[in-house]
């Protein structure tokens, strides 16, 4: 059997700031499950590069012996602290968004997305609280896993639920969410770092054990306002609309994608040694000293890992108001150039990092220029994460929309990975050809996004003459010979 959500009846629905009610709920939820993750995630490459790998703890936690045997036989070389750490977080974060994918398949087709929602955030809970007792930090590790792939897809699904087919409303409503996860995360970076960092590791992932509860509590007052669970039995005999048959731009379009699968990993896998790295790097080369004349302090470094999130809020806005500009001359790139240009950026804030590295040499170096190497990353990915989501659904065929957005959605998964691979050449390299060389990974991804320029623009003008009454433009149609 399987489950679809019904949007409640208009007339007794309960609406907040014009819209449903359940929105709210739904908010606050992904809000605090946000703050969790982050406040967590923020803290790991510290922790255990600071604390937990040291020699005298590494011995009293359960696994430890097997898990740095198991990455050691997979890298084929012994590990130290800070590879072995990279290792984990790599892994670690390349399972949180790998599990999404099992979670949504069994609340779709067997358990539903309530009780899935409600079981992984207990889960995550639970693991968050472990986390407190060193000994558990691996099993604590798995507990999260397994409840952000039961928690995650199923929240989001419900969102779209609470409007019936047509509702203008649903844009918004996606917005309004998605500010719902940057404010988590700002804050969950902000607390729970600056709790573990500042005052004891384990009160940082206390606190996101709380948070954690504080979303599943919010979720349960939730019930009766989000949609009703009907379930379609297996034996469910409803005739299902045939589609439309494969023409030759939808096997373009979609080998495309498909092989833009491949760049988007490499944009996860680089983009994200800003958590792994560049927090190490933060804490090891970066002065954080801050003299206000009249007062001076140190900024932790859990809280540069803000400034991302804080970019995110400010930049949005502006690039969107700048690309309305383009648009209006007729300036403004394709999606696929915006993607390129996206990882165009990333590689320059590597460049940039390693410019600086050079300049200042063994010298610890200003804070500002951290702040300025989260401001050239935060462009580039919002040229080119949001921009992927849209263009993947429009290119993608519409017999597998879905799917191709999976697609998308997954190359965070290997790209984590990648990202952790990478890491661990951190000790061993001098940093100004570490940074070089994430760089040049990237920098490689630009010309190969841009060589598909040209074939889905065509593709998307093709539809484009389709929505504009052009019947002769349809892939599906043949056109007369001659």
């Amino acid at each position: 059997m399987s489950t679809i959500d019904v949007a409640p009846d208009a007339k007794a629905e309960k609406t907040w700031f014009g819209h449903p009610s359940g929105l709210t709920y739904l908010f606050g939820t992904e809000m605090w499950e946000r703050f969790s993750y982050y406040g967590n995630r923020v803290l790991l490459p510290i922790f255990l590069t600071g604390y937990l790998l040291l020699p005298g703890r590494a011995e009293h936690v359960i696994g430890s012996q097997a898990i740095k045997s198991f990455f050691e036989w997979l890298f084929g070389h012994s590990l130290g602290i800070q590879p072995l750490q990279s290792a984990i977080y790599g892994t670690y974060t390349a399972l949180v968004y790998f599990t999404p994918l099992i979670g949504g398949f069994l609340a779709d087709r067997f358990f539903g997305r309530r009780y899935t929602v409600v079981v992984g955030g207990i889960l995550m809970a639970i693991g968050q609280f472990m986390m407190t007792v060193d000994a558990y930090f691996y099993i604590a590790l798995g507990f999260m896993i397994v409840g952000n792939g039961a928690f995650k897809p199923n929240i989001s699904t419900q969102v779209g639920g609470l409007y019936k087919p047509g509702d203008h409303r649903i844009d918004r409503a996606y917005s309004i969410f998605y500010v719902g996860i940057n404010v988590g995360s700002l804050l969950g970076q902000i607390v729970c770092g600056t709790l573990g960092e500042k005052v004891n590791w384990h009160y940082g992932f206390a606190a996101a054990g709380v948070g954690m509860l504080i979303g599943t509590v919010i979720y349960l007052f939730a019930m009766r306002e989000l949609p009703r669970e009907t379930v379609r039995a297996k034996t469910d005999k409803t005739p299902v609309p045939a589609r439309a048959p494969f023409m030759r731009d939808d096997w373009i379009a979609m080998a495309i994608l498909i092989l833009l699968f491949i760049p988007g990993c490499l944009f996860w896998a680089t983009y994200e040694q800003s958590g792994n790295t560049i927090e190490i790097w933060t804490r090891d080369y970066v002065d954080r000293s801050v003299n206000l004349g009249f007062t001076s302090f140190t900024i932790p470094v859990t809280m540069l890992q803000n400034v991302n999130p804080f970019f995110i809020f400010t930049l949005t806005p502006l690039i969107l108001i700048y690309w309305r500009r383009q648009e209006l001359k007729g300036s403004e790139p394709s999606a696929v150039t915006k993607m390129a240009l996206g990882c165009g950026l990333v590689a320059l804030s590597y460049v940039f990092l390693a410019a600086v590295q050079h300049f200042y040499g063994g010298q610890h170096v200003s804070w500002v220029f951290a702040v300025a190497y989260f401001f050239i990353l935060t462009v580039g990915e919002l040229y080119f994460s949001p921009v992927g989501l849209s263009l993947y659904a429009k290119a993608a065929p519409p017999q597998i929309a879905g799917f191709m957005m999976a697609v998308f959605l997954a190359t965070s998964s290997p790209g984590n990975f990648m990202a952790g691979i990478l890491g661990t050449y951190w000790t061993g390299m001098d940093k100004v050809s570490f940074f070089l060389m994430i760089a040049a990974i990237i920098g490689a991804t630009v010309p190969v996004i841009y060589a598909f320029r040209a074939p889905i623009e065509r593709i998307l003008a093709k539809r484009r003459a389709i929505e504009n009454g052009n019947p002769m433009a349809s892939p599906h149609v043949v056109e007369p010979p001659g």
